[in-house]
C-alpha cells in the first residue's frame, strides 16, 4: 500500500487494542485513523521504530507551576509552605507571560509523548482580581499556547471563591476569584471549544468553593467534563468534618457532583465510605504520584477505588516531573511500598490509564487507541536506550523501564511534532529558561 508522505506511518512494532503487532501501517484522513494493517511492508509511509503506543493524556496540570521546580525542593516544610512559593509565581503572571510559559511546558509534554492535557485552569484574573478587558484573557493565552506547541488542550475551568472553609480569599487568592459560582459560570459561558479544544468545569476543592455552591458548579454546564481536587489534605478532610460533619467526598455526593464525567484528583485520603461513592459513581480518581510524593501528600488507595469501580487517570500536576510512564509505574510501586506486596496493577491496566480512560476523563472519547475511526496519535518509544536494551519491547517495556527521555517521535492528529527527539517548532529547553525566568526573577 503506498500513500503520499505524511498521511501514513509505518510502524515496527505498535500497541493495537488486540495487543502487541509487529509491522503496523496506518493512514490517516482528516486526523484520524483510516486504515491499521499489521504485518504489512512500509511502502512510502514514514517510519516509526521502537515500540508505539498511543498518545498519553495528562488529566491534571497547572501549567505555571513548571515554574517552582528545583525551587521548591531547597528547604523542609510541607504542602501548606510549598503554596506559598507557588502563589509568589501565579502573583507574576500576565496573560502573555501565561503564554510564553505555558506553551513551554505543552511542547515539553510533547517530548514526553502527551498529546492532550487536561488544564486545571483558575487564575483568571489581573492581581486584586481586577478584571482584564476580556476577562478570559488567562483561559484563552493557555489555548493558544496548546494550539502553538501542538496538542490538545481541555481548559478545565475552576470556580474558586473561598480562601478555605469559612475564610476568605488572600491578596493572591483575589485572581482566582469571580466572587460566587454564578459569576464564574457566566464567564466561562463565553468560551468556546474547537475540536482540538474541550471547555471542561471544575471546582477547586471543597475548599475553595462552599458547600452551598458546589451544587451550582456541578449543574452549570451538564455535559463537560467535571474535575475537583479531592482529600488531598489529611487538614482538608479535618476542616470539612468540623464545618460539615462530613467527610468531602460526602459533601460532593450530596452536591451532585460525583458521577462518570467526574474526576476527583489525589482522592488520597479516603475512608471506606468515601471509596464506595466514588466507585459507585464511576467517578474517575486521577493519581498525580510525582506530585503527591513531591508534597509528602500520601499514597491513595488505587486498588481499592479500582475494585470499587473508580477508573483510574493520571497527571502530572505540579510538574516536578513530566513523566506519564513514571506516574504510570509509581501507581504499582507506591501500592507495593504500602502493602509490601507486589503485582496490583499490570502494565496494560496502567497505560490504559494513562491514555483510553485519561483521554476520555478529559472530554477526547475518540482518542488513546490506534485504530480506525480515533485520533491519529502515535507515540514512539526507543528500545536501544541504556533505559531499555534488552528488555523485550513489551508493554511492560513502556511502563517499568522506559522514560520521557526514551521518547523519539510523536503525532497528534496525524502531524509528527516530535522527531528524533526534538520539537519540531520550538527549542524547548531555551523556551522553558526564557519564560521562568520571567516569572521569578
Amino acid at each position: 500500500m503506498t500513500s503520499r508522505a505524511g498521511t501514513s506511518y509505518w510502524c515496527s512494532a505498535a500497541l493495537l487494542p488486540t495487543g502487541l503487532a509487529s509491522r503496523v501501517l496506518v493512514t490517516i484522513a482528516d486526523g484520524r485513523f483510516a486504515t491499521v494493517e499489521a504485518g504489512v511492508d512500509p511502502g512510502d509511509a514514514e517510519v516509526l521504530n521502537g515500540l508505539v503506543v498511543p498518545g498519553l493524556a495528562n488529566c491534571h496540570s497547572h501549567a505555571f507551576h513548571r515554574a517552582l521546580r528545583g525551587r521548591t525542593q531547597t528547604e523542609r516544610g510541607t504542602f501548606w509552605t510549598w503554596r506559598e512559593q507557588m502563589y509568589a509565581v501565579a502573583a507574576a503572571l500576565t496573560p502573555d507571560t501565561y503564554y510564553e510559559l505555558a506553551r513551554a511546558v505543552y511542547a515539553e509534554m510533547l517530548l514526553a509523548g502527551i498529546t492532550a492535557v487536561g488544564e486545571f485552569h483558575y487564575l483568571h484574573h489581573a492581581p486584586g482580581g481586577r478584571r482584564y478587558d476580556d476577562p478570559n484573557a488567562m483561559g484563552t493565552a493557555l489555548i493558544a499556547a496548546a494550539r502553538d506547541a501542538g496538542l490538545r488542550i481541555a481548559l478545565l475551568d475552576t470556580c474558586y471563591v473561598a480562601g478555605g472553609i469559612d475564610q476568605p480569599l488572600n491578596e493572591v487568592q483575589q485572581r482566582f476569584s469571580d466572587g460566587d459560582a454564578t459569576a464564574w459560570a457566566s464567564r466561562v459561558a463565553q468560551l468556546g471549544g474547537a475540536d482540538d479544544v474541550v471547555i471542561g468545569a471544575a471546582a477547586h476543592s471543597v475548599r475553595g468553593v462552599p458547600q452551598d455552591q458546589l451544587g451550582a458548579v456541578a449543574s452549570a454546564f451538564p455535559d463537560v467534563p467535571l474535575h475537583i481536587h479531592l482529600s488531598e489534605q489529611v487538614a482538608e478532610n479535618e476542616a470539612c468534618l468540623a464545618a460539615y460533619g462530613r467527610t468531602p467526598a460526602q459533601v460532593l455526593d450530596e452536591a451532585g457532583f460525583l458521577s462518570g464525567r467526574t474526576s476527583a484528583v489525589h482522592a488520597t485520603h479516603l475512608t471506606s465510605v468515601d471509596i464506595g461513592l466514588l466507585g459507585s459513581s464511576a467517578t474517575y480518581s486521577c493519581f498525580c504520584p510525582t506530585t503527591e510524593r513531591d508534597l509528602a501528600d500520601g499514597i491513595g488507595p488505587s486498588v481499592q477505588l479500582r475494585d470499587a469501580g473508580s477508573p483510574l487517570t493520571l497527571g502530572s500536576d505540579s510538574h516536578a516531573v513530566i513523566d506519564l510512564f513514571e506516574e504510570m509505574r509509581a501507581v504499582e510501586l507506591d501500592e507495593r511500598l504500602a502493602s509490601q506486596e507486589r503485582g496490583h496493577w499490570s502494565a496494560a491496566e496502567l497505560l490504559k490509564a494513562a491514555t483510553v480512560d485519561g483521554h476520555r476523563s478529559i472530554g477526547f472519547e475518540d482518542a488513546g487507541a490506534i485504530e480506525v475511526g480515533a485520533r491519529a496519535d502515535l507515540v514512539a518509544v526507543s528500545l536501544d536506550s541504556v533505559r531499555t536494551a534488552g528488555t523485550g519491547g513489551t508493554v511492560e517495556t513502556a511502563v517499568f523501564a522506559a522514560t520521557a527521555a526514551d521518547v523519539t517521535d510523536v503525532v497528534v492528529s496525524g502531524r509528527r511534532v516530535v522527531a528524533a527527539g526534538k520539537h519540531s517548532t520550538l527549542d524547548v529547553p531555551s523556551a522553558l529558561s526564557t519564560s521562568i525566568a520571567a516569572v521569578t526573577s
